[in-house]
Parts: structure tokens; C-alpha cells; sequence
């Protein structure tokens, strides 16, 4: 996927940052999340040691898992809301494609695409959702077109 999108993401793609603070907390090992959006069903992971549990505040308020590493990169702390949870505040960029169906003719894929994420999962792209690749090129996974409007801005020159 990286490798074939890349290239296409270098030429047409667009730099954005996350525009909505989320809720996090850290997850319990084991704890199974499955992530719906505004269009069903997208993905599950199982969270292991270390893992953070988040909660975009878009109208479908997805919830997923993201390793401690990677969250620590992408999130600094505003405000303790109790019980584990916190108000988190997004930082850094990505790059983002919106996906149209002639890119997935182009790979070889129609209506839709599915494709292994980077925990592990299937997970679907179709016409008009985003492509994101992070700045350091290590991974590549999809937004659905309302959760990516909602959640993210164009990053201007």
C-alpha cells in the first residue's frame, strides 16, 4: 500500500493536522474495541501493555487503540476528566489523499479496497474517503470522508 500510494500522496496528496482534542486513557491488556463510524463498521483491535484507548469527538465518537509510542507522538495532555480519562490536545501532521475510484481502478480494486492496517486488521477504502500516511512514511490507513472532515484541517503554505 505504501509503497504503491506513496508516490501518488507525494504528487496529489495535501499536509493536515488534527483540528478536534480527543478523550484517551490507557487501556486495559486484552480489552477488545471495535471502531464504527459514521459509515458501520470500519475495524477491531484487542489493546495490549500500553496501549491508549481514544475517543475522537466527531458526531460517530470512534473509538480505537493506539500504541504508546505513537500516541505520545501525536497527543499532549490538557486536562484530567477523572477515572483514567483525559482531554488531549493533537500535535504533528499527516499526509492526506482523498481516494477516488480512479485511483482504486488504477491498484487494481472496485468499488472498494481492503487492505491490512497497521494493527493488524482489514480494514476498507472506498471513493471519497482519505488515505492518511504519517510525516516519517511508517504507515498508511484509512479515515471515512465525515470522521476526516470533521477531525482534520488543511495545513496552509
Amino acid at each position: 500500500m505504501l509503497a504503491h500510494f506513496l508516490p501518488l500522496m507525494e504528487a496529489q496528496g495535501k499536509r493536515y493536522k488534527k483540528k478536534s482534542l480527543i478523550r484517551a486513557k490507557k487501556a486495559e491488556p486484552g480489552l477488545e474495541v471495535v471502531t464504527r463510524t459514521s459509515d458501520g463498521y470500519e475495524t477491531k483491535n484487542t489493546a495490549e501493555k500500553g496501549d491508549w484507548l481514544v475517543e475522537n469527538q466527531t458526531s460517530a465518537k470512534e473509538s480505537y487503540l493506539i500504541k504508546a509510542e505513537t500516541f505520545e507522538k501525536k497527543y499532549a495532555l490538557m486536562d484530567s476528566l477523572g477515572n483514567g480519562w483525559g482531554c488531549y490536545r493533537p500535535v504533528g501532521e499527516i499526509y492526506g489523499l482523498r481516494v477516488s475510484a480512479e485511483d482504486l481502478e488504477n491498484f487494481g480494486a472496485e468499488p472498494l479496497m481492503e487492505f491490512q492496517a497497521p494493527w493488524k486488521e482489514s480494514i476498507v477504502v472506498k471513493p471519497g474517503d482519505y488515505l492518511v500516511i504519517s510525516l516519517d512514511q511508517s504507515e498508511i490507513y484509512r479515515v471515512a470522508k465525515k470522521e476526516f472532515t470533521e477531525t482534520y484541517e488543511e495545513i496552509k503554505a
